[in-house]
């Protein structure tokens, strides 16, 4: 996470990419990313507490957490001068991934616990 929030937030020497050309590549990563926290973060917290696992309330806390996170990394990009532009539609692609996290996660327990 700390890693990623750095990325999000400061422009780096030699980062343009130019020789890649995929359309809304960084829609499809703000979408990867934030249905990985929310699978990865789920998951950590039932092996953290597996005895006080609540799966509904361990995965809406993963999505409050997820959109909170890209909605303060984009506040912070359209605050701080470091060269980052916040986008609405980089906020849409985050509660996208989230939500296709949820999805994801909902129906992988669903396989694990019968």
């Amino acid at each position: 996470m700390v890693i990623i929030t750095l990325f999000s937030l400061f422009s780096f020497p030699g980062e343009d990419m130019g020789f890649i050309n995929i359309p809304y590549l960084d829609k499809i990563a703000h979408f990867t990313f934030h249905c990985i926290i929310l699978v990865l973060g789920t998951l950590f917290r039932r092996e953290r507490r597996p005895n006080h696992f609540v799966k509904n309330k361990a995965i809406l806390g993963m999505f409050l957490f997820s959109v909170a996170y890209g909605i303060v990394i984009e506040t912070l990009q359209f605050t701080m001068p470091f060269g980052r532009a916040a986008e609405i539609w980089d906020i849409l692609a985050n509660l996208s991934g989230a939500l296709f996290g949820v999805l994801l996660i909902k129906k992988y327990l669903s396989l694990i616990e019968k």
